[in-house]
Formats: C-alpha cells, structure tokens, sequence
C-alpha cells in the first residue's frame, strides 16, 4: 500500500530494526512512543499497567519487526495492533479484572463526609453492592469493562470474545436491571450512581 513521508520512515526504521539495527529502533521507539501509550492507557486505564504494555509491545515489535509486511498496512497500523492486542491481553488476566462491587460503589463515598453524611454514603453503596448481585455474571462483568476500563462495544466484545449484539445487549438490560432495583430500594443511591452508569460509553 503507498505510504505517506512519515509512513515511509517508519516502514524504514522498521526494516532495519529487523536487520538488528538498534539505532533505528531506537529512533522507531522515539517516533511512536506517546502515541502508542495512548493507545494502552485508553483501554487498561492505568499508567502503570499502559507502561508495561509499552515495553512489552516494543520487545514484540523488536523480535517480528521482519514480520511487518508493507503490502497489508501501514507501519502505525501494525505496531498499534500489537499494543492493542497486549492490552486486552494485560485486561484478561484473572488479577486485571475489574472487581465490580468496588468499581462501581467507590465513588459515592465522600470520605471528606461528616460522620453522618459517610454513614448514609455507605449504606447506599451497599445497597448498590445488593443490586449489583440480581445481575448476570457477564451484565456485572460488562458494565465494568465498559465505563471503568473505558472499551468500547466492539473492544469489549474482542475481550470477552462474545458478539457484538450479545455484548450491547448484557449492557443494556444489566442497567435496566440494576436501575429498577434500586428504584425498588427506595434510596437516593439511584440518582447519584445513574450519572456514573448510564453517562459511560455503552
């Protein structure tokens, strides 16, 4: 495919990585750095985690820089897949996955409260942690991935390797499910969560 000047030195660095060049990786490295670890943090949403990604990636773009093939896509397309794909990787970890109760109920506890504000904080978050528990496995597993991770339909579905409408619809019907529950508990809990909830990006 024909590349533009930037491309082209890109596909350049690249070539002669693969031959061992440590020059042009490190040249390679410099030209993409930040653009790659935007990449990350946008779907690990943590520097640390987006940090290692970002050194993972460049040892995987160092050990099959001979594998980029010019012909199928441009040199920031390749090297972004790698990211990408060590990213969902990093996020499909046992120890990466999000702990639902907590994601979802930390933020409505003011821990600058008066005694009994925070008392009254606390006690809606665990109604939240209740209504949490009436929803499916992979509703609870959705929702955390999509506004606490930040990935996208199409990210999410990758990661949980599900179809796209299966996945919009755990979503959809988990926060219907989870809004009437709370409507049912009668807390304020609902109006201060659904900003959280229903302003992500599902």
């Amino acid at each position: 495919m024909p590349l533009d000047a930037e491309q082209s030195r890109l596909a350049a660095l690249l070539s002669r990585s693969a031959l061992g060049d440590r020059e042009a990786f490190a040249a390679l490295y410099a030209a993409t750095r930040s653009k790659l670890f935007g990449v990350s943090l946008r779907i690990v949403r943590e520097r640390p985690l987006a940090e290692e990604v970002l050194q993972d990636s460049f040892v995987n773009i160092w050990n099959h820089a001979a594998d980029y093939a010019q012909a199928k896509s441009a040199p920031s397309t390749w090297m972004t897949a790698i990211v990408r794909n060590r990213s969902l990787d990093v996020l499909r970890k046992p120890r990466e996955e999000p702990d639902v109760d907590e994601s979802l109920t930390a933020n409505l506890v003011d821990e600058g409260a008066s005694p009994q504000q925070e008392a009254e904080e606390r006690a809606e978050a665990h109604t939240l942690r209740e209504c949490l528990q009436e929803l499916d496995p992979e509703q609870r597993q959705s929702i955390a991935l999509a506004f606490y991770h930040g990935l996208s339909h199409s990210e999410l579905a990758d990661h949980l390797r599900r179809p796209l409408g299966t996945v919009k619809t755990h979503i959809r019907r988990g926060l219907l499910r989870l809004r009437d529950c709370l409507v049912r508990q009668g807390t304020m809990v609902e109006e201060r969560a659904g900003s959280n909830l229903t302003g992500g990006r599902a």
